[in-house]
């Protein structure tokens, strides 16, 4: 009896110990979002002479006044322009990525094994590497100053990280389903769209999340092909913010802009976290 009460009591102070742990590294980790928070609320002083998160008073000014920014453009504009890339990347690459995972992961065809090396060592090829000779070919085809390049690669599905993850969820689906389907009289694309789609579901979520971060984030991309104010998305017109000709940068504008800029991408994240998940861990599983 007294040896139950004795692992029951080490039971209660291991899950206390736990989450206590859990609890202060959840802290650190969040006290950057907290102290960006604050410090969109503090004037220059403040934020490079206190190390606490919370501001002496709460203005808005900040969020305002970064909002109209410096130039013609208000961050509306540039929230536009970062949408006109995004979402037609999220789309082609969702359908690019799933055409050729269908291929891979349920056809036979000659070369498959040597195109499947191909598109596992494109996954290990540094993109610095194709800067150079991608900007030559879009400058021959004049198409810089637009969202093309940026978009372009999507269409042919040149982004093996996801193709290799689509690839082995749907290898984790039985086969018997497509079987079944076929006898019921679909073809090869009803397969895709009426049977695997639906279970594909969770994987697919997980593309869009790091679609949707990896391109809302890009800065090296525009900053390559576009040359425009006008057509310039959010992380070049953060970046644009930071103007030190005048001597007087804004930090706490530039960190308001910041925080809203984080804010399509956590909403997204947690939003979808449950299939993000789910995508994430069954995408390793063979079957």
């Amino acid at each position: 009896m007294a040896s139950k009460v004795i692992n029951k009591n080490n039971q209660i102070y291991s899950a206390v110990l736990r989450y206590v742990v859990l609890t202060i590294v959840a802290i650190i980790m969040i006290y950057p979002i907290l102290w960006l928070i604050g410090a969109s609320f503090k004037s220059n002083t403040e934020i490079f002479t206190e190390v606490g998160f919370i501001p002496k008073r709460i203005d808005f000014t900040p969020y305002i006044e970064g909002w109209k920014t410096r130039t013609e453009y208000s961050f509306t504009t540039y929230f536009m322009n970062t949408f006109k890339i995004v979402i037609p990347k999220l789309v082609f690459c969702l359908i690019s990525s799933t055409l050729v995972a269908y291929g891979f992961a349920r056809f036979n065809f000659r070369g498959k094994k040597l195109l499947f090396s191909l598109l596992m060592a494109t996954m290990f090829l540094p993109a610095v590497v194709t800067r150079i000779p991608l900007y030559l070919l879009w400058k021959d085809f004049g198409m810089l100053d637009t969202y093309v390049p940026l978009i372009a690669p999507t269409v042919f599905a040149q982004e093996p990280f996801f193709v290799y993850m689509l690839i082995q969820f749907l290898r984790s689906i039985p086969r018997d389903l497509d079987e079944a389907a076929i006898i019921d009289g679909c073809n090869s694309f009803s397969v895709l769209w009426r049977v695997l789609l639906p279970a594909l579901k969770p994987a697919l979520i997980s593309c869009i999340i790091f679609q949707f971060v990896w391109s809302f984030n890009d800065f090296l991309g525009p900053l390559i092909y576009v040359s425009s104010v006008e057509k310039y998305p959010v992380a070049m017109a953060l970046k644009m913010s930071i103007d030190t000709s005048s001597g007087v940068v804004e930090w706490n504008q530039i960190l308001a802009m910041s925080l809203i800029s984080l804010l399509p991408a956590l909403l997204l994240f947690f939003g979808a976290q449950k299939y993000f998940v789910e995508g994430v861990t069954s995408s390793g599983i063979k079957g």
